[in-house]
C-alpha cells in the first residue's frame, strides 16, 4: 500500500535523540525559525539527518556530538523503536520528515550544551535548552509545542520499551 503524502520541497530521513542525564532527565532545545517569527517558539530534541550510507547508531552520535559536544557511548544508545513521518515548514521550506527515535544516556547531570558544532541555521534557530523531568515534560501545559508534536503524550511509553508507530503528523 502506497502513502500519498501533501506536497513538499525535501524528503529525507532523520533520527532523533531522547538524551536522558544521569538523573533520568531529558534534554530538549529551545528553537524558533527566525525567517519566520510567526511559527512562534517550541521545544525539540536533538537529532537530524541522515548522511549517505550512515546508520541509526551513527546518526544518533554524530548529531549529538554537533548539537550538544557530547560524546554518547556506543552501547548507550537504544535501537529506534519510535516511528514517525511528519511534515514541517521551516525557513521556508516545507519537508517531509521519515524519523525513528532513539535513546541515550550520559553519565553526568544536566551537562550544559556546547554549541561548537552546530551549523549556522542552528546557531540562530536554538535559543535555549532545558533538562526536563519525564513529569514535567508529560505534565507540559497545553500552549507548548514540542517537536515531535506527541512527546508528552508518548515518552513514558516509548521510555517502557513499547515500539510506537506514529501516524502522520503535519506538524505545521
Amino acid at each position: 500500500m502506497s502513502t500519498e503524502w501533501p506536497a513538499y520541497d525535501v524528503e529525507r530521513t532523520s533520527v532523533r535523540v531522547v538524551l536522558l542525564d544521569r538523573d533520568g532527565r531529558v534534554l530538549l532545545f529551545r528553537t524558533l525559525d527566525p525567517t519566520m517569527p510567526e511559527l512562534g517558539r517550541w521545544w525539540e530534541l536533538p537529532g537530524g539527518g541522515v548522511e549517505d550510507g550512515e546508520s541509526v547508531l551513527e546518526t544518533a552520535v554524530r548529531e549529538v556530538a554537533e548539537e550538544t559536544g557530547f560524546v554518547l557511548e556506543a552501547a548507550t544508545v537504544s535501537d529506534p523503536s519510535w516511528t514517525r513521518s511528519a511534515t514541517y515548514l521551516r525557513r521556508h521550506v516545507r519537508t517531509l520528515q521519515h524519523e525513528v527515535v532513539v535513546r541515550a544516556r550520559l553519565s553526568t547531570a544536566a551537562p550544559v550544551p556546547a554549541p561548537a558544532g552546530r551549523t549556522a541555521d542552528e546557531l540562530e534557530d536554538y535559543v535555549g535548552h532545558r533538562w526536563c523531568t519525564v513529569e514535567e515534560l508529560t505534565g507540559a501545559a497545553t500552549d507548548e509545542r514540542f517537536f515531535p508534536s506527541r512527546l508528552p503524550e508518548l515518552l513514558e511509553e516509548f521510555l517502557a520499551g513499547s515500539s510506537i508507530d506514529e501516524p502522520f503528523d503535519h506538524w505545521n
